[in-house]
């Protein structure tokens, strides 16, 4: 049988989201054949792991494989979506193992490598280390040999990520990234003051139609998928700000595209125009003062500090914290002195 081409609802490369109304005539059908039959690239094992995993849902509630299907039932499933066609070899790369155990390791990223391995950057990420990792250690229980991603943060982006080890875990963890149950907070370095110590941000993110490479965000109308920041002010520099962010949704490069959405690009963020001088005097000592911070840190100024997270196994609440890199460390540390010596602030 030919299966029907029924497109995810929503499909980062990591997991995907099926919603399917059964229909009027359909005659009594176990759940994991009814799936298999609807959805495309889907194998009998990823619908049993999802089952297994609690990620089939029939009018709101897990069900088993053996469920058979009634007209009416609204079935929702979340899927974990590993790499595909690409051969991840293993190098030895130097990585910060935060935590690790049989279900889950926690890695605390540096700045300027990549997660997985893509155009035009095949080798050096951090699928590589782990497949060097785990054979290093005899890691027999990590299934496919370097991990399953549940999440992604960007190249130059520091900090914590999970990975699972197993398809299972994998699966449990994606649901848990699905329904923003996760617990992320970052740092940032932004541009401009504020005049609120707290705020939100929302508006559709999705592809900016002018330059695929970048998001943007769409206050209005259905483009793009609908992107949640919260951010608190921890300290102010006059013309820059340090804040802490807390998504409620992980779309892609939605920290940054939000703070340039309402005029506060991050510090050094080429990609979205923070890497000019935004704010702040004519000064010629001003001007060198900061292309000296942006020395400092020739990335955009963000780490993803903390992470939380129901251990896929246990079913234990698990939370890591990672300090700020050193080249963050060194720019606050700059803008600080700035701050002293001025007479206005």
């Amino acid at each position: 049988m030919t299966k029907p081409d029924i497109s995810p609802e929503e499909n980062n490369l990591l997991y995907e989201h099926h919603k399917i109304t059964v229909d009027p005539g359909q005659t009594p059908e176990r759940i994991d054949k009814f799936l298999f039959n609807r959805i495309i690239n889907v194998s009998r094992n990823k619908i049993q792991t999802a089952a297994k995993a609690g990620n089939i849902l029939v009018n709101g509630k897990a069900v088993k494989p053996n469920y058979k299907v009634k007209p009416g039932d609204v079935v929702t499933v979340v899927l974990s979506h590993p790499p595909r066609d690409l051969t991840i070899y293993p190098e030895d790369i130097p990585l910060e193992i935060v935590y690790e155990d049989k279900d889950v390791i926690v890695v605390n990223k540096p700045a300027g490598m990549v997660v997985h391995p893509a155009h035009a950057n095949y080798n050096g990420t951090l699928l590589n280390a782990l497949a060097w990792h785990f054979k290093k250690e005899n890691g027999q229980e990590v299934e496919n040999g370097f991990g399953y991603l549940v999440h992604r943060i960007d190249m130059d982006t520091s900090g914590l990520l999970v990975v699972a080890k197993n398809e299972l875990a994998q699966s449990i963890l994606a649901r848990q990234f699905f329904e923003h149950s996760v617990r992320r907070q970052y740092n940032a370095l932004v541009w401009g003051d504020f005049d609120e110590d707290e705020g939100t941000i929302s508006g559709h993110i999705g592809r900016d139609p002018k330059d695929r490479r970048k998001m943007k965000v769409f206050p209005e109308g259905d483009y793009g998928k609908e992107a949640v920041t919260h951010y608190k002010v921890l300290q102010r520099f006059g013309y820059v700000t340090l804040v802490e962010c807390r998504l409620e949704t992980g779309r892609t490069h939605q920290i940054r595209a939000h703070f340039k959405y309402i005029g506060h690009p991050l510090f050094n963020d080429a990609k979205y125009g923070g890497d000019r001088i935004l704010k702040g005097t004519t000064f010629t000592k001003y001007k060198q003062f900061v292309q000296n911070c942006f020395k400092i840190m020739p990335r955009q100024a963000l780490h993803a500090r903390s992470l939380g997270f129901v251990h896929p196994a246990t079913g234990k609440e698990m939370f890591f914290d990672s300090s700020l890199p050193g080249d963050m460390l060194q720019l606050i540390e700059k803008w600080e002195g700035y701050t002293k010596l001025r007479d206005d602030f």
